[in-house]
């Protein structure tokens, strides 16, 4: 799904089997890959910083250090997961956009009936 020696680009479609990646009327298709980001690194890593820090198993300085630390390097960390993850979850509910099920994905109007 990735551009060979990137960390962060995407292709614009699979090199081996053709399959489009980006959409070139759908701009906001992954923002739900940012919002699965954004609620991945509050529970799995903001809660447990908090907790440990509310239960005083770390000391107020480094509970901020790894919170701020965490929230900008866990998301750049976990992004190509929530990228590939949100392609995924979008195809298991609606299948029939898969071109290989005669779907054309979303050009023109969104046909999510």
């Amino acid at each position: 799904m990735f551009k060979p020696g990137t960390l962060f680009r995407l292709n614009r479609s699979c090199p081996s089997c053709g399959f489009v990646f980006e959409r070139d009327h759908d701009e906001g298709f992954f923002l739900g890959s940012m919002s699965l980001n954004y609620g991945v690194t509050l529970v799995l890593f903001l809660l447990p910083v908090l907790l440990l820090w509310y239960y005083k198993v770390i000391g107020d300085t480094l509970a901020v250090v790894l919170a701020g630390v965490g929230a900008v390097g866990f998301p750049a960390l976990f992004y190509r997961s929530s990228r590939s993850w949100w392609l995924m979850n979008y195809y298991f509910f609606f299948p029939h956009h898969l071109p290989a099920n005669g779907g054309t994905g979303r050009a023109g109007q969104d046909d999510n009936t």
